[in-house]
């Protein structure tokens, strides 16, 4: 059972876009233990882009769990991103504590 999904909105393979997706992948292996990533390249799907409302990009979209919650940026600043996400504090490895 995937816990938590996204949807990343990209205009190209251009270093703020895989920086976005390096950062959002980052993310969701420190917090989450279960997640989907679904990358879309609105050079490639405007009508995806246009569907969802995508005004700027990169923007991540967190599709579950609910509500949906929007991030524009790279995502540098893990802490705000994570914040606005609804993410769950750093999963600790085994032997951490």
């Amino acid at each position: 059972m995937i816990d938590y999904s996204f949807r990343l909105y990209v205009a190209g393979r251009t270093a703020r876009s895989q920086a976005a997706e390096s950062n959002l992948r980052l993310l969701c292996e420190a917090r989450l233990a279960c997640h989907a990533i679904e990358i879309i390249d609105v050079t490639e799907r405007p009508d995806q882009a246009e569907e969802a409302r995508i005004l700027a990009t990169p923007t991540v979209i967190r599709l579950t769990p609910p509500p949906q919650l929007r991030v524009v940026g790279d995502l540098s600043d893990h802490e705000r991103a994570a914040a606005v996400l609804g993410l769950p504090g750093p999963v600790l490895e085994e032997g951490s504590r």
